[in-house]
């Protein structure tokens, strides 16, 4: 048994060192692939500065691909901690936890980030379905499809609660209407569309669909056979 248990340990260990692994890949390959928009922003990210930064696209993006390892290593220990307490599945829900936030906050940084009339300029509401998807272009729609694709992707993977397309779909168009009603709120210059809500919503569902393979269970199909009575006692 102790043979046994000496040679569990190593995968183990292999494992979190292979995804740290290709977590630097990826950062390296997602640095390289947006080099040239990444390093505007990386001399004022490195010097710790908010103008230019935190405030920019390009910014947000860069400190999301570096701190990608980051991200893993905590999924990593969160596993390991989860293993030892004999938690089942630790390392889907401990990935699925730290995937919804670390694909999901910084969309919604973007998404929250003021214009250049914010708290001037009147708050304006677009309530007429599919008007504003010919203004938003195809960089629009597809930025709009990512915001809470990391949420429809994990949270049925995390949560029996919204493990169905529809329920996904309710949870996108939810989070979608609280971040249009809070750009409402909070003047900041920018459009509150039913159309992002709906383009939102979309790309929960389509994510949930790519993890569908993890999260959904199928029920098993009732015997035809009859069950055998039991013998009456006595």
């Amino acid at each position: 048994m102790d043979h046994n248990a000496s040679l569990s340990a190593p995968p183990r260990l292999t494992r979190g060192i292979v995804l740290l692994c290709l977590a630097t890949l990826g950062t390296a390959g997602a640095a390289f692939v947006l080099r040239r928009p990444l390093m505007m922003s990386a001399p004022r990210c490195m010097a710790g500065r908010w103008h230019g930064c935190f405030d920019t696209f390009n910014g947000v993006v860069l400190m999301t691909v570096v701190a990608l390892p980051l991200a893993v290593l905590v999924a990593w220990a969160l596993a390991r901690r989860r293993r030892a307490a004999g938690v089942a599945s630790a390392w889907r829900k401990s990935l699925a936890e730290v995937g919804m936030v670390h694909g999901t906050v910084p969309f919604l940084w973007m998404t929250m980030m003021p214009g250049g009339g914010a708290g001037t300029v009147p708050p304006r509401v677009s309530l007429v379905p599919l008007r504003d998807l010919v203004t938003m272009g195809a960089g629009g729609i597809v930025g709009n499809l990512l915001v809470f694709a990391a949420l429809g992707f994990f949270a049925p993977m995390r949560f029996a609660a919204p493990a169905s397309l529809p329920r996904i779909l309710a949870l996108g168009a939810g989070c979608s209407a609280l971040v249009e009603t809070a750009q409402y709120v909070l003047r900041l210059d920018r459009v509150s569309s039913v159309d992002d809500v709906l383009v939102n919503a979309a790309g929960a569902v389509l994510a949930a669909l790519a993890s569908r393979h993890w999260w959904c269970t199928t029920p098993q199909a009732p015997s035809d056979q009859p069950r055998p009575t039991p013998a009456p006692a006595g």
